[in-house]
């Protein structure tokens, strides 16, 4: 079930770039640890959604997993071969725009070895330079 906003008020959106550190939601608020990024890029919901799982299985229903970020952003891509002009294609997918220092993750009711172990995995499902931090 990947993430995706119900409604929108315009399907297709510019690309953008990204700029700057996060100064909103770069803190560890609902749990213990968490996963905060140190690039900036894009999240799709599958990638998301795969770090959840990922993490979900590590930790079995010991501890609690919040997903801090949501895929608000349509991404677009005409099909291959297609001579220019026509348009601008249509939605492929969803992706959250991360900035440097976003929290991504957190958990919460684990240890901090099994919290450490958890976000090596779900590092690897990342396209993104991640680190585990504790809350402060």
């Amino acid at each position: 079930m990947a993430l995706m906003p119900k409604r929108v008020k315009h399907r297709k959106s510019q690309r953008g770039r990204i700029r700057g550190n996060a100064t909103r939601g770069n803190r560890v608020v609902f749990g213990e640890y968490g996963l905060q990024s140190e690039q900036g890029g894009w999240l799709s919901a599958q990638t998301i959604e795969a770090g959840r799982i990922a993490a979900q299985q590590y930790i079995r229903g010991e501890g609690k997993l919040y997903i801090r970020v949501f895929p608000h952003k349509s991404v677009t891509s005409i099909p291959l071969e297609t001579r220019m002009g026509k348009g601008k294609g249509e939605p492929e997918f969803w992706a959250a725009v991360i900035r440097p220092g976003t929290v991504l993750f957190e958990l919460s009711g684990v240890s901090e070895a099994a919290a450490k172990m958890c976000f090596a995995r779900l590092a690897h499902k990342m396209p993104v330079r991640v680190r585990m931090v504790k809350r402060s």
